[in-house]
């Protein structure tokens, strides 16, 4: 049985790119309406991106499945007080800009919260609502390096390796807007009143590097690639293999590691190099079924082609939901929602 948790819950959405999209995006598909404003000339900049689904971006399809549009002038009077009315009658409202814009613009949380004292109203931006480097610009990188993310791996020339993913927005943009809503939420069910929500990227990216701030604030601030994740025992490395693919080993419990040893035919105290010679003896799909029932914690590294076409990602249902546009179809995003919250329609549109 699906339940949508957040049915009758209205959303004005007023951020653009990817972490309130799709902060919006999971809200959406837990019942709540979203209605997106964006710029007459052109909307969020991210329909221009390539590929294309249609006349918009697949990327843009992705990120706003499910939602509806109004094409609103924020630097105009009329739509100002059009957005303002929308805000009053909304139960969230989410927001990207730099701290002070929607000030300026007379749609801030302190004019909302005055005609609208219910409204929970998420700031989301890369350095939060204060501080010395509030206004500053930055992108998902930036937040990782300054927060020192990027220092603890480094590649052969001592060069931290660009981000595989945009963590920053998603890991600390995106997730912590979706949880600190609903938390305000519930607040607000005891209380009466909303919130103002300070999300900042960079904030968040602090609880990635638990490990080392547990070692640095016991006096041993960690080297590149000296953590038990980053580089520093065999049993957590990628290897490559003979048809040139690589397999991770992620053996880190002794049992796990006794049971990969055995397998690969080297001691237990076997170290990188040992590990290495052993695994390159054989191709990657060799070493695939070699692990497979056998307990040692290991994969062979899926481009992502191969990943979407695992029997259990099917069997999971991953990608059973569809953007369906005028321009064609693709699966719909998978999401952080066990399926009884998540959409049970499984075709729905982004707005043109």
């Amino acid at each position: 049985m699906t339940i949508r948790p957040l049915a009758g819950v209205k959303v004005l959405d007023f951020t653009t790119l990817l972490p309130g999209p799709l902060a919006t995006l999971i809200l959406a598909e837990a019942g709540a309406s979203v209605m997106k404003v964006e710029r007459p000339d052109g909307g969020d900049d991210m329909r221009g991106y390539e590929p294309k689904l249609g006349p918009t971006s697949a990327m843009f399809a992705l990120l706003n499945r499910g939602k509806t549009s109004i094409a609103l002038d924020l630097k105009n009077s009329a739509d100002q007080a059009r957005a303002l009315g929308m805000a009053t009658t909304a139960d969230i409202v989410v927001e990207q800009f730099r701290p002070g814009v929607m000030d300026r613009l007379g749609l801030g949380y302190e004019a909302v919260a005055r005609l609208n004292p219910k409204i929970v109203y998420c700031s989301i931006t890369g350095y939060g609502q204060s501080g010395p480097k509030a206004n500053d610009a930055g992108h998902d990188m930036n937040f990782a390096a300054e927060a020192g993310l990027l220092s603890v791996v480094a590649d052969r020339d001592g060069a931290p390796p660009p981000l595989p993913a945009p963590i920053a927005d998603i890991v600390g943009g995106a997730y912590p807007a979706v949880m600190n809503i609903l938390l305000a939420l519930r607040e607000r069910d005891a209380s009466g009143r909303g919130r103002h929500l300070d999300v900042a990227m960079s904030d968040n990216m602090f609880p990635l590097l638990v490990r080392a701030l547990a070692s640095g604030f016991r006096g041993v601030w960690q080297a590149p690639n000296a953590d038990l994740l980053t580089g520093a025992t065999p049993r957590y490395a990628n290897y490559r293999t003979r048809d040139g693919r690589y397999v991770t080993v992620a053996a880190l419990e002794d049992r796990f590691w006794r049971n990969l040893c055995a397998l690969l035919g080297v001691s237990e105290d076997a170290q990188r190099a040992d590990v290495a010679k052993a695994i390159a003896q054989r191709d990657a799909q060799d070493w695939a079924a070699a692990f497979a029932g056998r307990d040692v914690c290991c994969s062979v590294v899926a481009t992502v082609e191969e990943a979407l076409a695992s029997p259990h990602v099917a069997a999971r249902g991953l990608f059973t939901r569809r953007v369906e546009n005028a321009g064609g179809e693709i699966p719909a995003l998978p999401l952080p929602l066990v399926e009884a919250y998540r959409d049970p329609e499984r075709g729905a549109a982004s707005p043109e």
